[in-house]
This record gives C-alpha cells, sequence and structure tokens, in this order.
C-alpha cells in the first residue's frame, strides 16, 4: 500500500468519524451524587506515554491544555533527567514518577525494583506509581515487595503506590484482595480497567472486593476498559456508556473517600497508544486522537469533581 493511499485512508477514517459524531458524543454526569467542598484538591497528571516529542514540548503541551503536572518514567541517563527537569522547572509543573522492573527472576527484580524505587523516590515527587513484580511470583514474594515499599515510604516521606496492572502483582481482582486483607498499609493506585478485561466483565460479581480497593485508593489512572479490553475505543462514543458510567462510580467513591479524610487526590488520564488504542486495519492508523482523547478525560474530571 503507498504511503498515499495510507495517509488518505487514515485522514478520511478520522473525517468521517467527525462527522457521524456530531451531538452524539458521550458527556457523563457533570457531577456525583455527593456535593464537592471548596477546599477538595484534584491534581490532573499528563502522561507522555505515545508522545513523540522532546520533554520540553511535551510538557509545554500538557501545561497549555490544563494539567496540574505529569506522570513519566525517570529517564535513565543524567542528560534525559536534566532536560525533563529543566522542562518541568519551566512550565511550572507538578511531577510523579512510575518505577517497576522487568525482570522474570525474583531476586535480580527485587534488585532492579528497590534501585529504581529509591532513585524516583530521591527527587521527592508526589508519589512513586509503582509496576510490582510478576503475576507468578508467590504470594511471600510478592508480599516482600509491598512490605520493602511500605517501609521506605515511611523513611523517605514520599508516597509510594501499587498500580492494579495485568502482569503485576495486584492484576486481579481477588489476588488483589488477599494483598489488601494481609498489609494494612498497601496503598493502590487504581487502574481498574485492567480488572475489567481479566475478569471480562464490569466486576459486579466482586463489588465486595472492589470496595476495598477503592478504600486503599490514593491515585487513579482513569483509562476506561471493558470485558475484552482494558481500553475502550473512544469514551466519548454512546455505545461504550455502560463502562464509562462503571468507571465514573468507582473514581467518585475514592473521591468521596479522598473528601471524607482531607486529603489530595491525583489523577492521570492515560489513554494509551497503539495497540492500547484500536487501529484501521493495513494502515496500522489510530482511530482518533491520543491527545484529545486524554483531554477530554483531564477537562471531564476537573468538571465533575470541580466545587459548587
Amino acid at each position: 500500500m503507498s504511503v498515499t493511499r495510507r495517509s488518505f485512508l487514515s485522514n478520511a477514517t478520522l473525517l468521517c468519524s467527525s462527522l457521524f459524531l456530531g451531538d452524539q458524543l458521550l458527556k457523563p454526569a457533570k457531577k456525583p451524587s455527593f456535593a464537592i467542598p471548596a477546599n477538595f484538591s484534584l491534581k490532573v497528571m499528563a502522561t507522555n506515554w505515545g508522545f513523540a516529542g522532546s520533554f520540553d514540548e511535551f510538557c509545554a503541551k500538557a501545561k497549555a491544555t490544563g494539567y496540574d503536572g505529569i506522570e513519566v518514567w525517570l529517564p535513565g541517563n543524567e542528560a534525559d533527567r536534566d532536560a525533563l527537569f529543566n522542562a518541568i522547572d519551566k512550565h511550572g509543573l507538578a511531577f510523579g514518577f512510575l518505577a517497576g522492573s522487568g525482570e522474570s527472576d525474583f531476586q535480580k527484580h527485587y534488585d532492579q525494583f528497590q534501585k529504581a524505587v529509591e532513585t524516583a523516590a530521591s527527587f521527592k515527587p508526589l508519589y512513586v506509581n509503582c509496576h510490582s513484580g510478576r503475576d507468578y511470583f508467590t504470594f511471600d514474594q510478592a508480599k516482600s515487595i509491598i512490605n520493602y515499599t511500605t517501609r521506605y515510604s515511611q523513611s523517605s516521606g514520599v508516597k509510594i503506590y501499587h498500580e492494579t496492572h495485568r502482569s503485576r502483582i495486584l492484576f486481579a481482582a481477588h489476588v488483589a484482595r488477599t494483598f489488601i486483607e494481609a498489609l494494612p498499609d498497601l496503598r493502590l493506585t487504581l487502574d481498574i480497567s485492567h480488572w475489567c478485561n481479566v475478569h471480562e466483565s464490569l466486576l459486579a460479581d466482586q463489588q465486595e472486593t472492589v470496595a476495598l480497593a477503592l478504600s486503599r485508593t490514593d491515585h487513579i489512572h482513569t483509562r476506561v476498559g471493558h470485558a475484552e479490553s482494558p481500553q475502550i475505543t473512544d469514551p466519548r462514543a454512546p455505545e461504550w456508556k455502560n463502562a464509562v458510567d462503571a468507571h465514573f462510580a468507582w473514581w467518585d467513591q475514592v473521591v468521596k473517600n479522598k473528601i471524607d479524610r482531607g486529603e489530595v487526590l491525583t489523577m492521570t488520564a492515560e489513554f494509551g497508544p497503539p495497540d492500547y488504542m484500536a487501529t484501521v486495519p493495513f494502515t496500522h492508523q489510530p482511530l482518533v486522537d491520543l491527545w484529545d482523547v486524554n483531554a477530554y478525560m483531564l477537562q471531564t474530571c476537573k468538571e465533575r469533581y470541580a466545587s459548587g
């Protein structure tokens, strides 16, 4: 297929989608069922997942779009770290870091994970969000990772969360529950889209387990999943109303918990690029604009959880 034809198909698909949608764009209820007090603080973070530009370009666009901060993996070399922090300072953004390890051997994983967490925490981010362990680690191995982060969070003063992510320790709701019940200091980054995919449902049959997870959540990834994927095609599309409503109901409860405790809540608008995002067959062109979708999630959350 020629580049011209590929470009034509991609542009035609996006144009037709825009023309077709018109007034059909899904708009969730702007407010939850409870009042949002004036002193509630929400910070929404931008992800550079799928962003092709420099750190300065990313931070400039995040600031202009209305984000409060960014969530990124800490660069591994000094030059890139300097570029990142120069951009953060220049554009006046808060920041959180991701940390984890891809090692399959437990001891190698633990050592690499520990170094990643401590390096990230040394820069005093708002939080460190962990891709913790592997889904096949034993309970005791996984427990040792969580206990390490609890100790280090207490000694460093940096908040450390464990993400509910496929392939990691907390990959499934029922598995996460065993850790939640056993470890009272475990704090979560809720990316519940993964659990929808793992359990092939919107979790109606695990409401007690979900409620436990919501009670331990300090940070949210606002991606919407469904029974067959961790990411719907477009949160503005009316065919996804049930999935979008379910996720906002879960997020509402976390907001309520934070209001009751007088704590700040952070969220990351984290719809992802291909292959998380669906693409046009034969072209691998994304069906929607990634930045626009995450900006929609930013704006919707800001409106929904604003006081008044």
